[in-house]
């Protein structure tokens, strides 16, 4: 039997990750999102994070700019990686992680 994976505690570059999560209005999931996204920053992103909130229904624009079609989406930035998409409240730490790059 193999055991479970641990996260990485180590970002893979040295400056803060800018982070945008792309939400609609102040629902229960957009908060949700925000709360875990939060989360998961303080206790994984050593270098810390840079989260920008943007709302679509206030800004409808920049979701078709950016080819937004699900929400809450978070869109990441990170400093000598590709830019990656997760769908969803982030309620699932392990999937995140894993959807960032930073489960091992």
């Amino acid at each position: 039997m193999r055991k479970a994976r641990r996260p990485s505690r180590r970002p893979f570059k040295e400056e803060p990750w800018d982070l945008r999560l792309y939400v609609a209005g102040q629902t229960a999931r957009s908060i949700t999102a925000f709360q875990n996204l939060q989360k998961i920053c303080r206790e994984y992103i050593t270098v810390g994070c840079n989260i920008q909130i943007i709302d679509v229904l206030k800004n409808p624009q920049v979701a078709a700019t950016e080819n937004i079609v699900a929400l809450p989406t978070l869109v990441t930035k990170v400093p000598g990686d590709r830019p990656r998409r997760l769908i969803g409240d982030l309620s699932d730490t392990q999937k995140v992680l894993k959807g960032l790059g930073l489960w091992n």
